[in-house]
């Protein structure tokens, strides 16, 4: 048998160190990059018509979240081998925590800087809007923002997963009632991942799209309710002059 670490022992019964890293794990993270941004591509058809972002836009605002999951998982492919026990499991578990606390912390921070922005005018970093023209500068601002917040996030997680507890606790799960090893990656890098990434992606993607018809919308509403009141107003203003005009020309 060669014990090389290259080779990869198929017939352990966990999936080994290098098994993330081997030229099967890089093609499970391939087939699972490209689902997930077909998943993109498509929910862009499903927008409406009228709201529907140009192909620039949606570039912007999709290549956001690429560059933040591709530091998630890089640092997710790197952790897992390097803790105690079936890097497979560490790898499911770590994107789990992603894409619940994680996407949380994101959440907060981009709403954090949304507000930033208008509280201080600063348009750069308020995620969506690049300007008319769009501006690349706003791009790679709200992309290096993004990305920080992206780190900020899985570096919370991974200290948290470092604590002695936690650590002794996961470091003896099993992905039961998996046991082949090459299933057991395709199901921890692909399968598993591939139906919660599609969720992940359209919600997130629903964060960093600029959305002004909500807001417009309501402000429209307002307007329009304000515009009636004073009509309502203005009519029963001449309707009572109109009544005071009737009673002083028959008195």
């Amino acid at each position: 048998m060669n014990n090389s670490s290259d080779f990869i022992n198929w017939s352990e019964p966990h999936c080994s160190k290098d098994a993330l890293t081997d030229t099967y794990g890089w093609v499970m993270q391939f087939l699972l990059a490209v689902l997930a941004f077909t998943c993109l591509i498509g929910k862009r058809f499903c927008e409406p018509r009228y709201a529907r972002r140009p192909w620039l836009i949606w570039f912007y605002d999709t290549s956001k979240q690429g560059l933040g999951a591709l530091i998630i998982h890089a640092a997710n492919v790197w952790l897992s081998p390097h803790m105690t026990g079936n890097p497979c499991t560490w790898y499911i578990v770590n994107f789990m925590l992603d894409s619940t606390l994680g996407l949380l912390i994101i959440w907060a921070g981009i709403r954090l800087a949304q507000r930033c922005a208008r509280v201080y005018d600063i348009p750069l970093i308020n995620f969506g809007e690049y300007g008319k023209p769009p501006m690349c500068a706003a791009w790679i601002c709200q992309c290096v923002l993004y990305a920080a917040l992206a780190t900020f996030a899985k570096s919370v997680l991974a200290l948290v997963l470092r604590l002695p507890p936690i650590v002794a606790v996961l470091s003896t799960l099993k992905l039961s009632p998996v046991s082949d090893p090459r299933l057991e990656l395709a199901v921890v890098m692909l399968i598993i991942p591939f139906f919660i990434n599609i969720l992940i992606f359209w919600v997130t993607d629903n964060f960093l799209m600029y959305r002004p018809r909500g807001v417009s919308s309501k402000i429209k509403t307002k307007v329009r309710y304000q515009s009636i009141k004073k009509e309502k107003s203005g009519s029963e203003d001449d309707d009572q002059s109109a009544d005071e005009r009737l009673l002083g020309a028959s008195v």
